[in-house]
């Protein structure tokens, strides 16, 4: 890509609308062969960006899912257990007569490695890695990805080094859960995601679902634009939800947002009682605002 303005044009190509800053930080990452850290409530495109971009680059996408526990074994690589009992029964039926340090050597070949997102990233360079939910994860963690993303390469001491013929695109996202420490945020460019506003999210709702008629995607972005100003929401709804519940209203038929099928398709827009509760009390006013 040449410029931010292609990495626009190339992301809108499959439905996700970047704004010029956002499209500058993502040209950054790719010239600057460094990782993006995206920040921002959930709901707002972090991940869709990362797939956007591997759809854009037609490389494969590899996730990483970060949650509370996570170690380096579940990120870079494990051996098939299974296979390798396999294996020792298959030499012993067959008579094998080599040593038991040869059999115990060829337990530990490529065949039964089980590759791990981080380091299938490294095997299939060029790939996008999507580390996602960082914040979820703890500070040991953070300073294993620190390490991969300093040297892009890990050690497997049964098989040795692998490195990355081409340094994967990384895009890590946090919620803000928590901060994460300053070492991994200096290895990374940082770029924070808001909710957009209405037009722009109209533009992305009729990108990302164009059998959406215009009158109802307004309709519906602005109903949601007016929850996201409420402060007695557990989870104001994110651009994901504003597609979902405009999908859910399109299958029903709806042209017109009304009370009755707004208050009946909630379940696509909000996902705690009290939400629905307090959006249902609000729906009348905000329809006929």
């Amino acid at each position: 890509m040449d410029s931010a303005a292609d990495v626009a044009a190339r992301l809108g190509a499959t439905g996700y609308l970047a704004d010029d800053e956002l499209a500058t930080v993502l040209f950054l990452t790719m010239r600057m062969q460094r990782p993006l850290l995206l920040e921002g409530e959930p709901g707002t495109g972090k991940t869709a960006l990362a797939e956007a971009l591997a759809a854009t680059l037609d490389v494969p996408l590899v996730r990483l899912q970060c949650y509370e526990g996570i170690d380096a074994t579940q990120a870079l690589y494990d051996w098939d257990f299974p296979r390798q009992i396999l294996h020792l029964r298959a030499l012993e039926a067959a008579g094998s007569q080599g040593s038991v340090e040869e059999a115990e050597k060829s337990l530990y070949d490529e065949r039964f490695l089980l590759a791990r997102p981080v380091l299938a990233a490294l095997q299939q360079s060029p790939a996008v890695l999507l580390v996602d939910e960082v914040d979820r994860a703890d500070d040991e963690f953070e300073a294993f990805l620190l390490e991969v993303l300093s040297t892009w390469q890990v050690t497997i001491p049964e098989l040795g080094t692998v490195s990355a013929a081409t340094p994967p695109y990384v895009v890590l996202t946090s919620n803000r859960t928590r901060e994460l420490h300053d070492a991994l945020k200096r290895r990374c460019l940082y770029h924070w995601i808001d909710h957009p506003g209405l037009d722009r999210e109209v533009a992305i709702l009729r990108s990302r679902a164009p059998e959406v008629a215009e009158a109802l995607a307004r309709q519906v972005v602005g109903v949601v634009q007016q929850l996201r100003t409420r402060d007695d929401l557990l989870k104001p709804p994110g651009v994901a939800e504003t597609l979902d519940w405009a999908r859910a209203l399109q299958h029903l038929g709806t042209t017109t947002l009304d009370l009755e099928t707004a208050a009946a398709t909630l379940g696509a827009l909000v996902k705690y009682r009290e939400d629905a509760e307090r959006v249902k009390q609000a729906l009348d006013r905000m329809l006929t605002s």
